[in-house]
């Protein structure tokens, strides 16, 4: 196609709004009419499954849960009056936390005001606020995160050493909606142990993040820390970042979260429209379809042209794969659907991979973030008329001709600039993208059989790990590996238990190896006494 004909087709297919400033050009991804009107019956049911949703259907039959995310910005459409003033009233909660924070009326004890933030949590827990924090903190703000979001020591402990000696003026904010989400509650207790090791008390300096009648809401209530925020079952963790899960990080950040609701209330209100050139999330659900012809044949490259943005696809990979990587369709039909995302920022990525992009293997389709303000101050001229910007807009439009002159295809959405009200569109574009996505291709978006199934399968590991200490404790002499799984009565675990030797033998506990240890025939196992 010539730049003429693509020209026209970029102008066909442009999707502009102008009270958001939000531009979604679609134009270079393959599909022709024919394709539009096949896929027509499929977007006919997808709005009318969204109004559902939107209404109070029960999303999540697993948990006979609903899903309530689009109500957290405008509880108005919530469906009972009960809901909306549990909306209403959660927000000004988080507002009232906020003032209270910044003005030192809530302080730590022995000084008078917060100056940091520990967050506490994992996957949307942690991404969410993550991205919000990265892509809008101000360069100096009232209170300064730090995240611990693995249940790894070593990140654990590098976490504390960079808020050192403010120890004592950081508040800390536990995210788990059961309570008993293992990576958090052992954050939670590694750092209970740092502030007692440091004679601090650490209820004096927690809030929590939790469902109602969790474990984490008793611990709390028991200990008497500073808050407690709620958790809604109808909201899941990778739609959560406009919730208490979001909200209360950004707002002690000096974020302004009404602003952020705001532009997700703006954007649901365009992606509520069933016509599909009105609708910016069904154009970018079209794509995704048409680019992985309905299967996720190709991967989801995301590539913002802004720093601030860094972390977008990080946050998308849970909202993205989480809820469209489904073995089962709604039929139970095995379908293995999915959208592999990944990314990174532009122009780095000119170094990086764009090289197989261009040349290699035609996997993907790729998604350019492009923002219109540069910077908020003066523009400097680094050459006479041009400045680092206009660099990275040519970087920009020149990976995008260079790849389409290869048939890969790309979308380009550009924003005007980097704040809360755009950032909050962009969360509920993608939240409402994933949507209309999921019911095109037939699968549930909001439970997660996988991730169940992970978790039981890590709680089952721990339980033979009890087995083999405990086995070794009331053995004399040294066992093979054979012998002490035959012993525990877990024969069939035999690799199982030599990893988790292994593993405690590195950390020295407890566990004396003999033989070599990277030939696991030759080793045997015994409790030091």
């Amino acid at each position: 196609m010539n730049n003429i004909a693509l020209w026209q087709r970029y102008q066909d297919w442009l999707y502009f709004n102008e009270d958001l400033g939000f531009y979604l050009d679609i134009s270079r991804i393959s599909f022709d009419a024919a394709q539009i009107e096949q896929l027509k019956p499929k977007f006919d049911k997808a709005f009318k499954d969204i109004a559902a949703l939107e209404g109070g259907a029960i999303a999540n039959p697993d948990e006979n849960r609903m899903v309530g995310h689009y109500w957290l910005r405008d509880p108005e459409l919530a469906p009972t009056a009960e809901l909306r003033q549990d909306i209403i009233d959660t927000i000004n909660s988080v507002l009232d936390f906020q003032q209270k924070v910044h003005s030192g009326e809530i302080h730590p004890p022995n000084s008078a005001k917060f100056t940091d933030i520990l967050s506490i949590g994992i996957g949307g827990s942690a991404l969410g606020p993550q991205f919000v924090a990265q892509a809008l903190a101000p360069n100096a703000p009232p209170l300064k995160i730090h995240f611990i979001d693995n249940t790894d020591p070593a990140g654990i402990d590098k976490v504390i050493a960079e808020i050192g000696d403010r120890l004592s003026t950081t508040l800390v904010s536990v995210i788990s909606k059961s309570g008993g989400t293992p990576e958090t509650r052992n954050g939670m207790l590694e750092v209970k142990k740092v502030y007692a090791d440091h004679n601090l008390d650490f209820a004096a300096h927690a809030f929590a993040i939790t469902g109602n009648s969790s474990k984490l809401e008793a611990i709390a209530e028991r200990e008497g820390w500073l808050a407690i925020f709620p958790m809604r079952d109808w909201v899941g963790g990778r739609t959560s970042e406009l919730s208490p899960v979001g909200l209360v990080a950004a707002a002690l950040q000096g974020i302004d979260i009404k602003q952020m609701l705001e532009g997700a209330k703006a954007m649901d209100a365009l992606t509520r429209k069933p016509s599909l050139k009105d609708n910016p999330a069904a154009l970018l659900a079209m794509a995704w379809y048409c680019a992985g012809h309905g299967r996720g044949e190709k991967d989801m490259v995301i590539l913002p042209y802004k720093d601030s943005l860094l972390l977008f696809s990080r946050y998308l990979q849970q909202l993205i794969m989480e809820s469209l990587g489904k073995e089962m369709d709604l039929d139970g039909k095995v379908v293995n659907q999915g959208i592999a995302v990944y990314g990174n920022k532009g122009s780095t990525d000119q170094h990086a991979y764009v090289q197989q992009l261009r040349e290699g293997v035609n996997n993907f389709f790729l998604t350019f973030i492009e923002v219109l303000e540069d910077r908020s101050g003066e523009y400097v001229e680094i050459e006479p008329g041009t400045t680092s910007g206009d660099y990275l807009k040519g970087f920009l439009l020149g990976t995008r001709t260079a790849l389409n002159d290869k048939q890969r295809d790309s979308i380009t959405i550009t924003i005007p600039k980097v704040n809360e009200r755009i950032v909050g569109a962009l969360i509920a574009l993608y939240e409402r993208g994933v949507s209309i996505y999921a019911s095109l291709v037939n699968i549930n978006a909001y439970h997660q059989p996988g991730v169940e199934a992970g978790k039981k399968a890590a709680a089952t590991v721990l339980d033979i790990q009890k087995k083999v200490v405990d086995t070794l404790k009331q053995t004399d002499d040294p066992l093979s590996l054979d012998e002490l799984s035959a012993k525990a009565q877990i024969k069939d675990e035999v690799e199982t238990v030599y990893k988790i030797v292994r593993h405690l033998n590195a950390n020295k506990r407890g566990i004396i190896v003999h033989g070599n240890i990277g030939q696991p025939k030759t080793i045997k196992v015994a409790w030091q006494k």
